[in-house]
């Protein structure tokens, strides 16, 4: 069978630790995502998660908190891009360069790591009960932190991010917003790969964010329904992979990605409609 929900009841409890997770994620995720989108910065993530996974695969090897590890991966990849990558040609490349290094350097880490093959399989993948309480609390502080700072710097940020050069004309620190950006990305990257896993980190700092951009410009709602899809994103994959038996990260990606193509879906709807009613006030 490809799920089995006999036992959920006694299941569900295992996984309420990262049922919370998930749905800080989710709400962090959205959030984050839309300026990821509209910053152009997708490659970002990837990079950043490379690092995240090298810095917890140290840390798993030499018995420090995994968490910590990831924390400190991403703040050192996110302030790399920021200072050695000011142009966007420079930031590119310097990301290129990151990621393979980051994966070949946590490799080396879980290849000397002699401990249960479930925990390094987990930081690639996500693991649906590795979210214990220091963990959770570790997710919670992040995610609160990273949420609170966005909203501090929310329209200048919007700003900066939509028309760069209007607001740097009108004396907006873009530059010094752009960092700050990269390390909240950092921290965000960090807290997702503990349950999504480092590969697959997109589907919830991208793929909503996508598809809402997908459905509406505003700038109002499309955070709201990046959210929304995050969070069923998250919640709704755990939810999922109770019953399926497999790594959670797999039917979270699915769950985003059929978002994804039902916006994608409706937009193509929304522009056939719209074309025409135009042929149609033509023709009168």
């Amino acid at each position: 069978m490809l799920f089995d929900f006999s036992d959920y009841a006694q299941l569900l409890p295992l996984v309420t630790n990262s049922l919370i997770a998930a749905a800080l994620l989710g709400l962090m995720g959205g959030l984050v995502g839309i300026f990821v989108m509209n910053r152009d910065s997708s490659f970002a993530v990837h990079g950043i998660s490379e690092l995240s996974f090298a810095g917890a695969a140290i840390a798993l090897l030499i018995g420090m908190d995994v968490v910590l590890g990831s924390v400190i991966g991403s703040v050192v990849a996110a302030a790399l891009i920021g200072v050695l990558g000011a142009r966007a040609k420079d930031r590119n490349s310097i990301i290129a360069v990151l990621m393979p290094f980051g994966l070949g350097i946590g490799i080396l880490a879980l290849s000397l790591y002699e401990g249960r093959a479930s925990n390094k399989f987990g930081l690639l993948t996500g693991q649906i009960i590795a979210v214990d309480q220091p963990a959770l609390a570790w997710l919670a502080g992040i995610s609160l932190f990273v949420i609170l700072a966005l909203v501090f710097i929310w329209r200048p940020l919007q700003f900066a991010s939509l028309d760069p050069d209007v607001a740097r004309a009108r004396g907006v620190a873009t530059g010094k917003l752009g960092f700050a950006f990269l390390i909240l990305l950092g921290l965000a990257v960090a807290a997702s790969v503990q349950v999504v896993g480092a590969l697959l980190v997109l589907s919830l700092l991208v793929t909503p964010a996508a598809a809402a951009l997908r459905v509406t410009s505003s700038p109002k709602l499309a955070p709201v329904l990046s959210v929304v899809f995050a969070l069923t994103s998250a919640v709704g994959g755990i939810l999922l992979a109770i019953g399926g038996g497999l790594p959670v990260s797999p039917y979270i990606t699915t769950v985003s990605f059929v978002i994804y193509l039902v916006c994608r879906g409706v937009a193509m709807a929304k522009t056939r409609a719209a074309r025409a009613s135009v042929s149609k006030a033509v023709a009168a």
